[in-house]
């Protein structure tokens, strides 16, 4: 990907946008339930969030991200087990992605 360029010097900068990833992994399919899981992914490049590196989830549920300011886009779709497997163990269903887009134009002027 080429360098990201915030001002061409013809008039106001263009903003120069990047994504930030929140995926929530919620303890059912409501978005106010609570958060069981979670990971972030920083399009930015300020911060480099790893699995495991907090014992706090970012947010108490899925409402509390979009109150502030995290896009919902996708949600997981809820498909009902296979009789007889109810209570198997697998991976966690209830998968919320949320997006932020933030401005990295003082950031590429810094």
């Amino acid at each position: 990907m080429p360098p990201a360029s915030a001002d061409t010097g013809d008039g106001p900068a263009a903003p120069v946008l990047r994504q930030q990833v929140l995926v929530l992994y919620l303890a059912s399919s409501a978005l106010d339930s609570h958060v069981v899981g979670w990971s972030r992914y920083d399009g930015t490049g300020r911060t480099s969030p790893t699995t495991g590196d907090s014992d706090e989830p970012p947010y108490e549920s899925g409402v509390a991200a979009l109150q502030d300011g995290w896009r919902l886009f996708q949600a997981a779709q809820l498909i009902p087990p296979y009789p007889g497997h109810e209570y198997d163990v697998s991976f966690l269903k209830h998968e919320f992605f949320f997006e932020r887009v933030v401005d990295v134009r003082a950031q590429i002027g810094s």
